[in-house]
């Protein structure tokens, strides 16, 4: 490791362009075909601006439905496998708040909307955030027909996160999640995955 390799910080931020889809600070948004809404066009902003992948998600107060905070994917634009949607939504969320923990007490009940099923490290993700209802778009089946690798999920991870007191819904607005994802296709851009190994 060469000198000041140990201090190193890194900084993942959002393109400028998404305050003006998700409004002003405090924009509810009542009902989860809302909220899905603005997280696919948070999606559909990013391959058309040519600043990330397909991907959108979003933190939300699940009572009021209170934007807390965005993410869209930006793994190749910052170089780090780590830059999913819902990696940065969730850690931004948890910066707003002031808690690793969106459970903890005092908190509101929050959810994680996403335009896709979480892949392997997002579901990981969000087992640990303190989310308590996940909100899906598009398959991770559909995901995978446009050639992302979704990793190894268990098949039944739906029931995982039920068991762990998180809800589960899925297909909300899926044949507009899944245009965003044949738009990304057609557009030319790199579909990124790591080296495959035997």
């Amino acid at each position: 490791m060469g000198q000041g390799q140990r201090s190193a910080a890194v900084t993942l931020g959002l393109p400028s362009w998404v305050d003006g889809v998700i409004g002003a600070p405090g924009t509810a948004f009542p009902t989860v075909d809302a909220r899905m809404a603005v997280v696919i066009a948070l999606a559909r902003q990013n391959v058309e601006r040519r600043s990330g992948g397909p991907f959108g998600a979003a933190v939300f107060e699940s009572e009021t439905g209170l934007l807390v905070a965005a993410g869209v994917n930006r793994v190749l634009q910052a170089g780090a496998s780590i830059a999913h949607a819902e990696v940065l939504a969730l850690t931004l969320a948890q910066r707003r708040v002031g808690s690793f923990d969106l459970s903890a007490a005092g908190l509101a009940r929050h959810e994680l909307v996403t335009s896709v099923e979480p892949c392997a490290m997002c579901l990981g993700a969000l087992v640990w955030s303190g989310v308590r209802r996940v909100v899906t778009g598009a398959r991770d089946a559909d995901a995978r027909d446009v050639g992302f690798d979704e990793g190894p999920k268990p098949p039944d991870w739906v029931a995982a996160l039920e068991q762990r007191g998180i809800d589960v819904v899925r297909d909300v607005r899926r044949d507009d999640a899944c245009a965003v994802l044949a738009a990304y296709r057609a557009s030319g851009a790199p579909v990124y995955n790591p080296r495959r190994h035997p």
